[in-house]
């Protein structure tokens, strides 16, 4: 894989970043799903197209996910990041 571009961003308060504007192509518009991808060392931001399409998987819904994950144990574990 290429490395096309460096950007530095700031996130604010609440977490969020804004993707510049010369970064967003078809793949990032407003309303669009995207997926984040957390490794050890990165996160990376991609069209939920990409998992459908590379990882040939069906992805489980929120509601689904939050029978294993929202309980008190799993808040607490997650509550420092």
């Amino acid at each position: 894989m290429t490395l096309l571009n460096v950007k530095c961003l700031k996130m604010n308060s609440k977490g969020q970043i804004t993707i510049p504007r010369d970064l967003r192509d078809e793949s990032f518009k407003e309303g669009h799903k995207v997926a984040l991808l957390a490794y050890e060392d990165r996160i990376e931001i991609r069209p939920i197209s990409y998992l459908n399409e590379k990882l040939g998987t069906t992805l489980a819904s929120e509601k689904s996910l939050t029978k294993n994950w929202g309980n008190p144990k799993e808040d607490k574990t997650w509550e420092d990041l």
